[in-house]
């Protein structure tokens, strides 16, 4: 029998795996910085086009996967400007937070955030009843805390869409707007990046 996602062992081995991936990008970035940067120079004048569209889309898919957004954006700060990043991230998180809110309930994702989640969904149930805007943007801004999850709840109860999407877009706005813009100044400061 393979061994349970929640196994110690498998835990231990995700965590030995995470942490060798760390450590060689520390050390590519320590040390081969040269060889980094003439590859991203390369990739992103060979098509920023392409490269735009391939970001868009796992943007858009991303909600489908779970995985949280902040990872697409680290991956993206030294490959697009930070406008650009910006503009690409925020439309991928408005498009898969609206997939998430419409297939709620035909995806079957309650048995993933009440699985995971359940304190978490009953929690933000109450609270979303009585302050739908704030807590939406409250729960996107927050970094530890799963946007898809406030999406699957504002759309298993039915909250005004529009209403859902500008929490969402204000709240993950804010906090992407900080991670790019914000990176971008340290990548700049480090002279990581592929454009002047």
């Amino acid at each position: 029998m393979p061994p349970s996602v929640h196994d110690p062992g498998s835990r231990s081995l995700r965590v030995a795996i995470w942490f060798a991936l760390v450590a060689f990008a520390i050390y590519m970035f320590l040390f081969r910085k040269n060889l980094i940067q003439s590859e991203f120079q390369r990739a992103f004048y060979f098509s920023l086009l392409l490269g735009g569209g391939i970001y868009l889309l796992a943007g858009c898919l991303r909600g489908f996967t779970l995985i949280p957004s902040s990872y697409l954006v680290f991956v993206g700060l030294p490959l697009f400007p930070p406008r650009t990043l910006f503009f690409l991230t925020i439309l991928g998180i408005l498009v898969s937070s609206a997939s998430i809110y419409f297939f709620s309930e035909s995806l079957h994702l309650d048995r993933h955030f009440e699985g995971r989640h359940k304190h978490r969904v009953l929690k933000v149930r109450s609270i979303l009843q009585n302050n739908e805007l704030p807590v939406i943007i409250g729960w996107s801004f927050f970094p530890f805390a799963p946007t898809d999850l406030i999406c699957y709840v504002c759309g298993i109860l039915k909250i005004d869409f529009w209403k859902f999407l500008l929490g969402v877009l204000v709240g993950e706005g804010a906090i992407c707007g900080i991670y790019i813009f914000f990176g971008n100044h340290v990548l700049r400061f480090l002279h990581f990046l592929p454009w002047k």
